[in-house]
C-alpha cells in the first residue's frame, strides 16, 4: 500500500513523525529517502517525539548511528545514516539486526540499502524543501494499517 501527503512545513513533517512514532513498536524499521533538505532528520525528530525517547535527535551523519533511550517504558530509537556507507558490507558492520527486534531502527538514506534488515518495514520518500510531500510505501501487512491510520485524519 502507498499513499501520499503533503506537508507546509518542517512543522507538519515533526507532526507526521509524533504520529508515526506513537504508532511504533519494538522491531519496527523505517527508512527515510530524500534529498539533502528534504527533511528526513526532521522526520526523525518527530518519530522521536511520538517514542518519547532520549534527545536530542540530530543527524548521525558522522557518527553513523545513534541510540537514543526510551524513557517512558518503550522501545529504544537506533537512529541511522546511511549516506557515507560504501554498501551492504559496511551495513552489516553496523550489526543493526542484533538490536533489531527490540529497537525501532530508523534509517536516513536507506532505499536500496537497509531494506533487507526486515521484510515488513515503512519506506517514507520526502520530496520538496519548502512545500513537502511524503510518500509513504508500506511492506507488510502491518504497515498498511499504519499507513491506513496515518492517511486518515
Amino acid at each position: 500500500m502507498a499513499a501520499s501527503l503533503f506537508l507546509a512545513d518542517p512543522e507538519a513533517t515533526r507532526a507526521l513523525g509524533s504520529r508515526l512514532g506513537a504508532l511504533l513498536r519494538a522491531g519496527d524499521l523505517v527508512l527515510l529517502t530524500g534529498e539533502l533538505g528534504a527533511g528526513k532528520t526532521t522526520l526523525a525528530q518527530g518519530i522521536a517525539e511520538g517514542l518519547d525517547v532520549r534527545g536530542p535527535v540530530t543527524s548521525p551523519t558522522f557518527v553513523i548511528a545513534r541510540v537514543h533511550p526510551g524513557l517512558s517504558g518503550g522501545p529504544d530509537l537506533v537512529h541511522v545514516d546511511a549516506y557515507r556507507l560504501g554498501g551492504l558490507e559496511e551495513l552489516d558492520a553496523l550489526d543493526l539486526d542484533a538490536s533489531l527486534e527490540e529497537c525501532v531502527t530508523v534509517v536516513e538514506w536507506g532505499h536500496g540499502l537497509a531494506e533487507g534488515l526486515a521484510e515488513d518495514h515503512l519506506e517514507v520518500f520526502l520530496e520538496g524543501v519548502e512545500h513537502r510531500t511524503a510518500r509513504l510505501e508500506a511492506a507488510g501487512y502491518r504497515w498498511a494499517a499504519v499507513v491506513e491510520e496515518l492517511t486518515a485524519s
